[in-house]
């Protein structure tokens, strides 16, 4: 038996995890102190090391406590523990401190940016506090981290803030143990931190302002009607009163947005409830410190501010995100001040098509024409970092859709270990992922890759990233397809690294090997993979996406998908949904009917142009994409004819769905044929087709076709993964792509597969669409044989 040890002891410990930008140090300091244990802390490239000494049992009682808890952003993956002979130090001759940084190898981890807290907040509106009104306040527990960070380990130096030197009141704040700034690097007041200026457009007649009056002067706008380029943390936002009809008009005429829906910014939860319809879980979400826009059924009684209609037209569901920055707070304004109005419309500052705006020159040059003026600051932004977007599921899960602030730089843990990789997604939706061992990091949100300022963006989010988790790419991957733009910059890169060429992943097969590996899946197994989606260069050359793939990260095969439409126009022609309608009907040998709202919507030489295509088959490339069916499905309904955005057509028809849904339960049935040859199953839509029509001659509404057609689509799921089952023993199937970010459609699915007995893969954190795609390509391309070597 072995005795207890009485006399002092030293330990080393080595934490790794999202310990840099938390107030990590200080929590460290503040324990070892309260235990009288003498040593040191401090940051490393790998986390944070510590040497504590003193009594057995209170450095024990340390080791505890330090795992059991952290501060409040921290996030703990691992302790290493290491004995040292004791050197004789005691906390009253050698105070335990907190160490410069030194030099040293390794990665750690850095927090995302964060809401302000509720001390800070108290802090920002108390009249006593040197803070007051202060629109940069932060502390160890909020604010900017990622957006602000140039480098690790995380010090002030390797930050934005490196340019504004601490006065001397912040300075013994940083410097004391005791205070909740102890070693927070954004620490700043109003004598030495960043400062607040308001510059108008030309002809507005309003003063260039700064500080409290340039916020007075913005709210002021806002309240006359007016357009205001808002910094925040990751970029520029264009905010508007979202109640004035004139001002979102103008707004979206000026940014030319078509009928795409604005998110909103309440004042407050109380204005949120009187915006929205909230559940527990959402209020939760919507409060909490990522603050990310949350889709919720918009209000349509009069019980609080009513949006204009131009904010989300067509749509039940608005967009609400709460204030996370301080100068959000004081743009609202805090009591006493003048009156502005209580919900903005907060959209990304750019132009339709570009990538947010994070600098002050860039932002009046981009920016001039939308904005009446710009409510700009002197600290720089390291990063850009578009707001979040998710929903909240009925059981209380969110579903990501767009994944940037709150939650990145934060790793996603991976089912198995992947050599360090660079996956750079697609076209649409871009986002990079960068892969070591058990690790990925998730990019922030892009953009579409249309043009050169998209290129530019997206090769800073890689270097920022880069510089950030220490990772060099001895592997690329990039989607398959020959056209994009995303998979070019990979080859370029490629040689630059010294790479022989990217690993081509297939799109759909990407898609569903990122659900497996956010649901933890090692891949021994395959899944039952349903990808539906608007586009991906399938296997043949064709455009796939309506796809269900037998599939692991080492490869996939095609099971069924949907019968082949011609795609009239290619990519392009997808802004007619009501041509796609009658692709579909000429494709099933359906005839135009005069009154079909289809055939209404087109002119005369349309329809005879587009008859003419079909029947020669020029520029008619065949696809099996669902996300074109809902497409033509909406126009066939009556519901939208003409996209001015994407998905425009799909989410105005689940939007329909959505007032019938209740109404009865009746579904349009697909067909199912084993095709001779190919050895997989056609999902055959001609009687959806004919069932639909046939209930339009009897009148029936349009949300109730809505309705049925998809339901009818969640029973085609669950009877063709019935069949992969029967026909493989499968029996988890993984939901993915961008049409299952429709609510209704997921639901319904889901709830099918599960009463079926399946296993059902959702997403949460990593979107379902293209998103999503770069962790996909990296777990596929990680399970590629090294160059010269078998599998």
């Amino acid at each position: 038996m072995t005795a207890p040890v009485t006399g002092p002891v030293r330990r080393r410990l080595t934490v790794r995890g999202t310990v840099q930008g938390v107030g990590f140090r200080p929590h460290v300091h503040r324990l070892a102190a309260g235990l009288r244990l003498a040593g040191f802390v401090s940051n490393t490239a790998s986390g944070v090391l510590i040497e504590v000494e003193g009594p057995a049992d209170g450095v024990g009682r340390f080791c505890a406590l330090l795992a059991e808890q952290p501060p409040p952003l921290a996030t703990v993956t691992g302790i290493g523990s290491e004995d040292l002979p004791a050197t004789g130090a005691t906390a009253a001759t050698e105070p335990f401190t907190i160490r410069a940084t030194g030099p040293s190898t390794g990665r750690t981890q850095l927090p995302p940016d964060t809401a302000t807290c509720a001390d800070c907040l108290r802090e920002l509106s108390a009249p006593a506090d040197r803070r007051h009104r202060h629109p940069f306040i932060t502390c160890t527990h909020c604010g900017p981290r990622f957006t602000i960070a140039t480098a690790m380990p995380y010090d002030r130096v390797a930050t934005t803030m490196a340019g504004f030197p601490m006065c001397p009141a912040c300075a013994r704040e940083y410097g004391d143990p005791a205070d909740r700034r102890f070693h927070a690097q954004p620490v700043a007041c109003p004598d030495c931190g960043p400062r607040l200026r308001l510059i108008p457009a030309e002809g507005t007649g309003v003063r260039p302002a700064r500080d409290a009056e340039a916020l007075t002067a913005a709210r002021a706008l806002l309240g006359e009607g007016r357009i205001v380029a808002v910094k925040g943390v990751g970029g520029y936002h264009l905010a508007c009163d979202a109640t004035d009809a004139r001002a979102v008009a103008t707004l979206r005429e000026r940014k030319e947005r078509g009928g795409k829906a604005f998110a909103v910014m309440c004042a407050d939860l109380a204005t949120a409830e009187r915006v929205a319809v909230l559940s527990d879980a959402e209020r939760a979400v919507l409060t909490g410190p990522r603050r990310p826009i949350v889709l919720l059924r918009a209000r349509r009684s009069a019980r609080g501010p009513r949006l204009a209609e131009q904010v989300c037209p067509g749509s039940p569901h608005v967009g609400v995100l709460l204030p996370y920055t301080p100068v959000h707070t004081l743009l609202f304004g805090l009591p006493g001040d003048p009156a502005g109005p209580g919900v903005l419309v907060m959209t990304s500052g750019n132009r339709s098509g570009e990538p947010i705006v994070t600098d002050d020159a860039e932002a009046l040059d981009r920016l001039a024409g939308l904005a009446d003026a710009w409510l700009a600051h002197d600290r720089p932004i390291a990063s850009p970092c578009d707001d979040s977007l998710l929903r909240v599921r009925p059981d209380g899960t969110e579903q990501v859709l767009r994944r940037s602030r709150g939650y990145v730089p934060r790793p996603l843990s991976l089912p198995v270990p992947v050599r360090p990789a660079l996956a750079v997604g697609g076209d649409l939706k871009n986002t990079l992922c960068l892969g070591e061992g058990e690790q990925a990091w998730l990019g922030p949100h892009v953009g579409d890759m249309g043009d050169l300022a998209t290129h530019e963006a997206a090769e800073r989010a890689e270097r920022h990233l880069t510089r950030l988790t220490g990772i060099t790419p001895g592997l690329l991957a990039a989607d398959r397809h020959p056209g994009y733009h995303s998979t070019g910059r990979a080859r370029r890169r490629a040689a630059q690294l010294g790479i022989s060429a990217p690993t081509l992943v297939q799109h759909h097969h990407a898609h569903i090997a990122a659900a497996m590996a956010e649901g933890g899946l090692d891949g021994t197994t395959p899944v039952i993979g349903v990808a539906f989606d608007g586009t991906g260069y399938g296997d043949d050359g064709t455009v796939w996406g309506g796809e269900i793939l037998l599939a692991d990260y080492s490869g996939h095969r095609r099971f069924a998908h949907l019968a082949p439409a011609p795609l009239p126009g290619g990519d392009t022609g997808v802004a007619n949904p009501c041509r796609l309608a009658l692709a579909r009907l000429w494709a099933a040998g359906l005839p135009w009917a005069p009154d079909l709202p289809s055939v209404l919507a087109c002119t005369d030489t349309e329809l005879s142009v587009l008859r003419n295509q079909l029947d020669r088959q020029v520029a008619c490339v065949p696809t099996t994409s669902m996300g074109r069916l809902f497409d033509a499905v909406s126009s066939l309904v009556g519901v939208c004819h003409r996209a001015e955005y994407e998905a425009q057509a799909a989410l105005e028809l689940e939007a329909a769905a959505t007032q019938a849904w209740d109404a009865d339960g009746e579904a349009y049935a697909f067909g199912f044929d084993r095709q001779a040859g190919v050895g997989s199953w056609g999902i055959d839509t001609i009687p959806v087709l004919r069932a639909l029509l046939s209930d339009r001659r009897r009148r029936t509404p349009a949300p109730l076709l809505a309705a049925r057609f998809h339901r009818g689509v969640a029973r085609a799921v669950a009877e063709i993964c019935r069949r992969a089952r029967t026909a493989t023993g499968l029996t988890t199937v993984a939901l993915t792509g961008g049409v299952f970010a429709n609510a209704l459609l997921e639901e319904e699915s889901a709830a099918l597969l599960a009463a079926d007995g399946f296993t059902v893969l959702r997403h949460h954190e990593v979107p379902p669409n293209d998103g999503g795609l770069a962790l996909g390509q990296l777990m596929v391309a990680a399970h590629e044989p090294p160059p010269g070597r078998g599998r």
